[in-house]
């Protein structure tokens, strides 16, 4: 069946017909996301639901939702999304960063006008029929200095503008390098010389934690006087109120405000103050950034559900349609070794570590990782998937390793996992063959070569005559079908290991019976999602 996408927010035509010209069902309810009641009664039905700021994504909706697998949010802000029940759910989030970075930089430039030449305030005084040319005395851009908090996409964009308007750019954003800094050529500073240096402040930071109120009264107080401060990124990064009365003491001398701490804003400190400029919210609200927001969603919405291809996601490493196509087999690979070691390990798990050895170790390994813990956790919650398991893992305390090596074998790539616990630590590995199907290649350091199949059966004994016998006959007797078999020791004597790909689950009145042959320290049935 075709996957079903759900809009429930108003969305371009074009992006619907992308859906249908992609052979995906899609459901055109722009007025759904309102009626958070009806959302949550029909969403049940659905693989995708493609949104824009309207429709509110809670955990109550989520808990309706077992069959939704993607959110697209037509814009950058997820606000209205609860990530975290959905990585729960094992729901991926994605949004849209780049459609429309021109227009919310082109609306931080015209806000800055705006305050700079006092244009709202004149403008009604106009209509008014007064003629208060001496009222509006303004300030040139030429020659000033803007302050850029947080020089991404949306403030490179706008650093390259204010370049155009003879201003001088000083930029503060810890994870902007120094050379990278001198490319765009602005001049990188610690945020207090920011404050006390800029004539224009503009931010264009996500809110979080450490960007929550970000121009507090205290930074607020460390500006030089007569600054302009501009918040077309996210409410909440100001201190409205502090603003507001540094507003009417003359310390600032202007703000423009696209974003408030709550919104709608319907009363907020800074209304009805002079030489404040405020819009709804209106960074991305032209016909161009909406089109492409609508176009980029739903585009990477049937990449994701058609190819698994992932874009954009904020809880979900990206996986390009080509990655996707190279990586599907190791990710495979990646959620089988997880599989075995998961089934394998009964006590509380401490640490996972992965090591990619060879050609492996240049592809996306967060996307991996994600396919070895998915596999790992799947024994005890089988509902959890690439999304999920990462943050189950992260709430039971797990620690996650990562390291990749050149190749140091006969195989031009291979994962390796080992799962570490109180008692011990065990570990398997596994590589691809050229003909896309992976194999497990050693087990607890026992070099094998195994293919895998959706029913196993995993067995350890000390290395003596008898074994394989005791096993081909004891599966005939019981009428089970041995697809393939194989064996492998660490030394003649020692220990040795059988792992046997079965048509079907083994039962368990004949696991009892090898049990009771006394020749096996352990005999542990194994499934896995091989489709």
């Amino acid at each position: 069946m075709a996957p079903k996408v759900l809009i429930s927010d108003s969305l371009s035509e074009a992006a619907v017909q992308i859906f249908r010209d992609r052979g995906i069902d899609v459901d055109f309810q722009p007025d759904l996301g309102k009626d958070k009641d009806k959302l949550a009664e029909v969403i049940g039905n659905y693989d995708g639901l493609a949104i824009r700021s309207a429709t509110k994504v809670t955990e109550k909706i989520l808990a309706n939702a077992p069959n939704l697998k993607v959110i697209g949010r037509a814009g950058i802000g997820t606000d209205n999304i609860d990530k975290d029940a959905a990585s729960k759910k094992g729901v991926i989030v994605m949004n849209t960063p780049f459609g429309n970075m021109i227009t919310t930089a082109e609306h931080a430039i015209a806000m800055m006008f705006a305050v700079a030449r006092q244009i709202p305030e004149a403008s009604a005084s106009t209509h008014a029929g007064k003629w208060e040319k001496s009222k509006f005395m303004g300030v040139e851009l030429t020659g000033k200095t803007l302050g850029v908090i947080g020089a991404g996409n949306i403030g490179g964009i706008v650093c390259d503008r204010a370049h155009g308007l003879k201003m001088k750019v000083v930029a503060y954003d810890p994870f902007l390098g120094e050379e990278k800094a001198k490319k765009m050529g602005v001049e990188k500073v610690e945020l207090e010389e920011l404050l006390a240096r800029a004539d224009f402040i503009t931010l264009h930071v996500p809110y979080t934690d450490q960007t929550a109120n970000i121009l507090s009264r205290e930074n607020l107080g460390k500006t030089k006087k007569g600054v302009r401060i501009i918040n077309c990124a996210r409410g909440g990064l100001v201190d409205e109120e502090a603003l507001a009365d540094m507003l009417k003491s003359g310390h600032v001398a202007g703000a423009a405000f696209d974003v408030f701490k709550e919104e709608p804003a319907t009363e907020n400190p800074l209304f009805n103050l002079p030489n404040v400029v405020c819009t709804p919210h209106l960074g991305a609200a032209t016909t161009e950034a909406q089109e492409n927001v609508a176009l980029q969603v739903a585009d990477q919405m049937a990449d994701y559900l058609l190819t698994g291809a992932v874009s954009n996601a904020l809880n979900m490493p990206s996986v390009t349609a080509e990655e996707a196509q190279v990586m599907t087999p190791w990710i495979n690979l990646a959620g089988h070794l997880g599989a075995f070691v998961g089934q394998m390990t009964d006590e509380p798990i401490k640490a996972i570590n992965i090591l990619y050895d060879g050609t492996v170790s240049d592809m996306n390994l967060e996307a991996l990782n994600c396919g070895v813990v998915a596999g790992i956790m799947k024994r005890a919650n089988p509902d959890v998937n690439m999304v999920s398991a990462p943050v189950v893992a992260r709430e039971k305390g797990i620690q996650i390793s990562t390291t990749n090596q050149d190749k140091s074998g006969v195989f031009d790539g291979y994962i390796k996992v080992t799962v570490v616990t109180e008692k011990r630590e065990r570990s398997v590995a596994g590589t691809v063959f050229s003909d896309g199907k992976p194999r497990f290649i050693q087990i607890k350091g026992i070099q094998i070569d195994a293919e895998i199949g959706a029913h196993m059966l995993y067995t350890t004994n000390e290395d003596v005559p008898g074994i394989i016998g005791t096993l081909g006959q004891t599966m005939g007797e019981n009428d089970v079908n041995i697809a393939n078999f194989t064996l492998g020791r660490a030394e003649s004597k020692g220990e040795a290991i059988a792992l046997l790909y079965v048509d079907a689950p083994v039962p368990g009145p004949v696991l009892d019976k090898l049990k009771a042959t006394g020749l096996f320290r352990q005999v542990k049935p194994l499934q896995f999602d091989v489709a």
